[in-house]
């Protein structure tokens, strides 16, 4: 128990500089087509929460004050068939259908006082079938721990 409590007070000293940070994500126009036409766009928004989170966790590991950050989610391809591919292509079989997938993001960071603080373009794509992702954006989710991880890192080495 005191253990708890000291850790959500680390938290908590840790947590401010990350929590200002305003995350703005969006789609290119072709994944934006992507989603409506194929995906679903009710997966876009799993894909956006899971962005906003991975980069919030690693702004606050790192300690970084980024006020600002656009995020573009250029593409990203599911591991499992979708909801929408599910309904759209009867037979389809969710538990025996799988791809690699993966993501690509491009991002900018930007200070308080509006100073862009650096840039990134990364994408992963799993390129071997026996280690796809288990769930339907299992390797875009991976794409997307990576490339916080990579960006936070390329921040505090630029700063």
């Amino acid at each position: 128990m005191k253990y708890a409590l000291a850790a959500a007070a680390t938290a908590l000293l840790i947590a401010p500089g990350a929590l200002a940070t305003e995350i703005d994500v969006s789609y290119s126009p072709t994944f934006e087509e992507a989603l409506q036409d194929d995906y679903g766009v009710r997966e876009g928004t799993y894909l956006i929460e899971n962005v906003k989170e991975d980069l919030m966790r690693e702004f606050a590991k790192s300690g970084l004050e980024v006020d600002h950050v656009t995020v573009t989610i250029e593409r990203a391809m599911p591991n499992k068939p979708t909801m929408k591919q599910l309904g759209d292509r009867m037979g389809l079989d969710y538990g025996g259908s799988v791809s690699i997938g993966g993501m690509e993001l491009s991002a900018t960071a930007y200070d308080a006082s509006g100073a862009e603080m650096g840039s990134l373009t990364y994408d992963w794509f799993e390129t071997d079938i026996r280690n796809a992702g288990v769930t339907t954006w299992g390797d875009a989710k991976r794409a997307s721990d990576r490339f916080a991880r990579k960006f936070a890192k390329a921040l505090q080495e630029a700063t």
